[in-house]
């Protein structure tokens, strides 16, 4: 499983008289194993190192009254002088209790018995070898991903086809070689690569491209590809953090790569050409980290050719945004792709700081370097110039709060060559790529800063010292939608709840090209073959690996069909069991955050039932929209007629406004109309189960579904029924049709809300 192991108490037991003296008589005395921090300035003299000293202490602290067994007496089992000045030691207790009112004791942590780990994502999503999801899609054997993006770096051992199959005859596309990329750098693996900056070029006939092939040389590309479908690769990381297997969401998924982002930029047109031409290579699915604009539907080139995609069956996923908790500022909501929000995983990345009174501070820290300051004074001041840094040469420097000062701080702070230094926000959370410094650095927020100032105002000689590459699995509780990830509705087709879906998105580490530095923060380079990067951008080509698994299993799904398995089938609690919270204000998520809840791999492939849409379908919601015929004609590219216009989509989730717009007396009522489809057992029953939504009355007609057949279609109507101008802002519940035999729950979010829709963000309030 993808937690820590827990800890286990080290009782020897000779016979059940010895378990019941132990249990009645020493319960409190049981030793466990711990590691030990200690400052080493307090070593005193007569010992000749730390090893002796270590041992001493440990002897004088010896419980020798609860020596049931050796294992149950002080024991050293490590001493460290190199990545950290302490010991592990066996403990009952009272020994630990002793060991505190030591000289030079810091701090301990219960040891860990820890399992192998992947880079995270993946095992977090409960993907494991040899069961599941993965061994019953092949791991995404015979399906093609495209990824328009930055390129790819193919020499990344991410990219290795052993064990891959040739492309299928079917398959249009090629390895367009020009500087620095041949045809032989595609293989069983990469099977197609393709570059587009016409459109860039003509924006900027200016600019030089530096390397102008399908060879990545920013990056972002060869991240989202390896996340989306890189192989396994064993013992990588991050400069020390988040050390494991890199593993993509689909690793036997061919790759197709049409490069389209150049210099951090991205011209519609380029884009356009990319997706236009990875519909007719043959792609199976795409994936977009890219944002398309708030533009109306018809008016968005890439938003169009997402619908001729969709036609085609391609499954396209789209990045959410990260412009934050803010009700509206979605983007990419285009109705006919899978709009991806982004979440944190149950890792941490992060630092200690140790002050010198023995109190550490945990924070969130991607600093690269290998220098740990050690019993450094601390001095707390303004950090407003780089003089400031010059004067504290040696120093640990405190920068005081100061109102959209941190990036001027960090800049004088490098500019001055800083021993260290701690930076203090006033933000909700702090921002990762921040603490991605050339100097150890720490960010706090200002509530846990106040514990260092305090300390060193009442310190006649403040220190401190701090410790990195630091990495915990099985924290809690994840995941959370993280900060950055855009919040729905979408103001493109407010009438479909957005985003659809969540998927790890926070400290996702994957492939990088070797030759690029891994941060632009850094004056000096710094390389590593994979590199650990936040946003949507992240956690979309984890919903279009997933995606590629359930087409492998279901290759003649449909697009709808394969978004309605992973909407339907998302976990809604965290590893609390809890509801999935957002970690803005700490506060219950609601499906405007997170959409249907995280992705399931696993549970993806057997979903019960499905909610099914054809092109059809989507004519029938633009037309409902108010479109000229024109405008229609040009998304769709064909004279489909408006015979029944409607905002009903048939999709796995409803959204309904309650904001006195309505022409209808003081009580409104709203009623979806679904179908469903039986992709479950022969003959099942389904009955429907929801969450009491505040203010409304809510109905389901029928209330159970009897399928006799699989692939037999049922229809039902959801009523909500609540005030013209509803009281409550927004409820958010969720309708369920749980399985007579308890084998699925087929779970779709539901909001009500008294929002306008299509306002611009600013108009939303809320968040």
């Amino acid at each position: 499983m993808a937690v820590a192991l827990s800890l286990r108490l080290k009782v020897v037991c000779f016979h059940a008289f010895a378990i019941s003296l132990l249990a009645s008589s020493h319960l409190e005395q049981s030793a466990d194993t711990y590691i030990v921090h200690m400052d080493s300035s307090a070593m005193p003299k007569p010992f000749s190192g730390h090893h002796a000293w270590y041992s001493s202490m440990l002897s004088s602290i010896s419980d020798g009254r609860a020596a049931v067994t050796t294992s149950t007496t002080a024991k050293l089992i490590y001493s460290y002088g190199n990545s950290i000045n302490g010991f592990t030691a066996t403990l009952t207790p009272s020994e630990l209790k002793a060991l505190k009112r030591s000289p030079g004791y810091l701090s301990s942590t219960p040891d860990q018995f820890l399992q192998p780990h992947t880079t995270r994502s993946q095992k977090f999503l409960g993907l494991r070898r040899g069961s599941g999801a993965w061994p019953a899609a092949n791991y995404g054997n015979g399906v093609v991903i495209g990824v328009v993006d930055s390129g790819i770096w193919p020499e990344s051992a991410s990219f290795k086809d052993e064990g891959m199959s040739k492309p299928p005859s079917t398959w249009k596309g090629k390895c367009v070689a020009d500087a620095n990329f041949t045809s032989s750098s595609c293989n069983n693996k990469i099977i197609g690569a393709r570059y587009y900056n016409k459109g860039f070029l003509a924006k900027y006939p200016g600019e030089t491209i530096s390397m102008n092939s399908t060879r990545d040389i920013e990056g972002h590309g060869t991240h989202t590809s390896s996340t989306a479908a890189g192989g396994f690769v064993e013992d990588v990381s991050y400069f020390g953090y988040a050390n494991g297997t890199a593993v993509g969401a689909a690793p036997r998924a061919w790759i197709a790569v049409y490069k389209a982002l150049w210099d951090g930029r991205i011209a519609q047109s380029d884009a356009l050409a990319a997706i236009d031409q990875a519909i007719v290579d043959g792609v199976d699915i795409l994936s977009l980290s890219f944002s398309f604009g708030n533009n109306s539907l018809n008016v968005n080139p890439i938003s169009i050719a997402c619908f001729t995609a969709m036609e085609k069956g391609i499954f396209v996923a789209v990045s959410a945004g990260n412009d934050g908790s803010a009700y509206g500022t979605l983007s990419n909501g285009v109705p006919w792709a899978t709009t991806v929000g982004a979440g944190t995983m149950d890792r941490d990345l992060y630092g200690i700081l140790t002050l010198g009174n023995g109190v550490q501070i945990r924070f969130p820290s991607w600093y690269p370097g290998d220098h740990s300051p050690r019993n450094k004074p601390l001095v707390l001041t303004e950090c407003d110039s780089q003089e400031e840094f010059l004067k504290f040469r040696g120093y640990i420097v405190v920068c005081k709060e100061s109102y959209d000062m941190l990036s001027l701080q960090k800049y004088y702070a490098r500019e001055a060559n800083a021993t260290a230094a701690i930076f203090i926000t006033d933000e909700k959370a702090v921002s990762l790529d921040d603490t991605r410094t050339e100097f150890p650095s720490v960010f706090l927020l200002l509530k846990e800063s106040q514990t260092v100032i305090d300390y060193i105002n009442k310190s006649s000689n403040p220190e401190a010292s701090m410790e990195f590459q630091k990495t915990e699995m099985g924290t809690k509780p994840a995941p959370m939608v993280d900060t950055y990830s855009s919040r729905g509705p979408s103001p493109e087709s407010p009438y479909v709840l957005k985003p659809d879906i969540l998927a790890p998105g926070t400290s996702v580490l994957a492939a990088w090209p070797s030759k690029t530095p891994v941060s632009d923060n850094f004056y000096h380079f710094w390389y590593s073959d994979y590199n650990v990067l936040f946003g949507t951008s992240m956690a979309t080509p984890h919903i279009a690996g997933v995606a590629a698994l359930v087409k492998a299993v279901h290759p003649d799904w449909s697009p709808a069909a394969i978004r309605s398995a992973l909407m339907t089938t998302a976990d809604a609690l965290d590893n609390t069991q809890n509801p999935i919270k957002e970690a803005a204000y700490n506060d219950t998520a609601t499906a405007l955050d997170l959409g249907a809840g995280q992705v399931n791999p696993n549970k993806a492939l057997n979903p019960g039932l499905i909610y099914n849409a054809s092109a059809e379908d989507y004519v029938q919601l633009i037309c409902a929209m108010g479109f000229p015929k024109k405008e229609i004609k040009k998304i769709t590219r064909s004279s489909y007629k408006c015979l029944n216009p409607s905002l009903d989509l048939n999709y796995p989730s409803f959204i309904a406004y309650f904001n006195g717009e309505s022409s209808a007396p003081d009580e409104l009522v709203q009623v979806f109309h679904r179908t469903v489809t039986n992709v479950g057992e022969e003959r099942s029953s389904y009955t429907a189960k929801f969450t009491p939504l505040k203010g409304l009355k809510v109905k389901v007609e029928p209330k159970k579904l009897v399928f006799k057949s699989k692939h037999e279609k049922l229809s039902y109507n959801l009523t909500l029924e609540g005030p013209k101008y509803m009281k409550e802002y927004l409820v958010n519940g969720h309708l369920s049709w749980v399985s007579d035999d308890g084998k699925n729950v087929v779970r779709s979010p539901i909001i009500a809300t008294r929002m306008n829709p299509g306002e611009t963000p600013d108009s939303f309030g809320g968040f």
